[in-house]
């Protein structure tokens, strides 16, 4: 049996579910989840609050390359994302924050410093980790890669239900699905490390998957094929 960390890849656009999916593939498997996003969004938050023009690439890769990340184990198998030694709160999801730090993840260094990171951390232990590049820039060579994607309508329903549940419902449905259609564009577009996928993924539709089925997808994946009665292939 190989001595290998498992690294599991969960790709995709914002509103499938990754989050959730990740999670519950994690605690099947009993692996670490690491919510990658989350460390762009940290990034994001402190560009907000520092005041600086997000299209402004070099202060912004400037605060990236000293910014204060920390990835701590938490007990339920999570892995918290510390930023300047304090856990993250629901700000990092508000709408500005979104739309600061998908313009802000686009630059080369802020993104290698991320991965660096992520790397450090999954290579030791394995993990369930998920983003938009995880398979394609991250961990490339991963046998275990999984796209999740779903129609545009669903994806804004579940994002305004995310919101509503962090009290910030405030916005329409239409302004929502603004958000996610240009976040979606941005984040395909970009040079460094777009959102997208090749042959050496699993296409998973969760649209018409609760998540509990997407997780067993992906658990059955990962798990192989189980042995014959006679001990072959």
């Amino acid at each position: 049996m190989s001595s290998e960390p498992i690294i599991i890849a969960i790709d995709g656009p914002s509103g499938v579910g990754k989050s959730t999916v990740a999670r519950g593939v994690a605690r099947r498997l009993e692996l670490p989840y690491l919510e990658t996003g989350a460390m762009y969004r940290a990034l994001g938050w402190k560009i907000v609050q520092e005041d600086v023009d997000p299209e402004a690439q070099v202060p912004v890769e400037a605060i990236a390359a000293t910014l204060e990340l920390e990835l701590e184990d938490r007990a339920d198998g999570s892995v918290e994302v510390l930023l300047e030694g304090q856990p993250l709160d629901a700000d990092i999801r508000l709408p500005r924050v979104s739309e600061v730090t998908s313009v802000t993840s686009s630059y080369p260094a802020v993104r290698r410093r991320m991965v660096a990171l992520q790397r450090h951390f999954a290579q030791e232990r394995g993990a369930v980790m998920e983003g938009r590049d995880i398979g394609t820039r991250v961990f490339p060579d991963t046998p275990h890669k999984f796209f999740l994607t779903a129609p545009l309508e669903i994806r804004v329903q579940r994002r305004m239900a995310q919101l509503e549940q962090t009290g910030q419902g405030e916005l329409s449905l239409a302004a929502i699905e603004v958000e996610v259609a240009n976040r979606d564009k941005r984040d395909s577009q970009r040079q460094e490390s777009p959102l997208t996928l090749d042959s050496t993924y699993t296409v998973v539709e969760t649209g018409e998957l609760t998540a509990e089925q997407a997780i067993e997808v992906i658990v059955a994946a990962v798990a192989g094929p189980s042995p014959s009665p006679d001990g072959g292939c």
